[in-house]
């Protein structure tokens, strides 16, 4: 039985990360693309250069960001980045399947709404029905 290795269009993680970033950017789907080619934001930037040296140097202390907007790359692979999601900072762990994606995908913004019973954590028309 043979082992499935991830692809990216064709490309293993190795390819990736050895190409060069307007080779890389060519596979994207085009709404990243776009936002690559125009540049990256001072804000990108920076969290690119901490990723690197957080790799580099291989820390482990996680990175907080606010930057939900980045374009997950191949070098991100492998680091947690702790990304706000407006209330709290929700850690992501980069995998090889999330290159393309952004990371505010990762970090919902939006829970799932659970109501109690009647009386208890519950909606406001039935805060006054009694427990019993």
């Amino acid at each position: 039985m043979s082992v499935r290795r991830f692809t990216y269009r064709g490309k293993t993680l190795e390819e990736l990360l050895k190409m060069p970033m307007d080779d890389f950017i060519k596979l994207l789907p085009a709404r990243q693309r776009r936002s690559l080619l125009r540049g990256l934001t001072t804000e990108e930037r920076k969290l690119l250069e901490k990723i690197r040296e957080a790799k580099q140097k291989g820390l482990t202390k996680p990175l907080r960001t606010h930057v939900r907007d980045m374009v997950i790359l191949p070098e991100m692979v492998g680091v947690t980045v702790h990304v706000h999601n407006g209330k709290e900072f929700v850690p992501v762990e980069i995998t090889e399947e999330m290159i393309g994606h952004r990371l505010g995908e990762f970090a919902l913004t939006c829970k799932k709404v659970e109501h109690g019973a009647p009386g208890l954590r519950a909606t406001k028309s039935s805060m006054y029905v009694p427990l019993k």
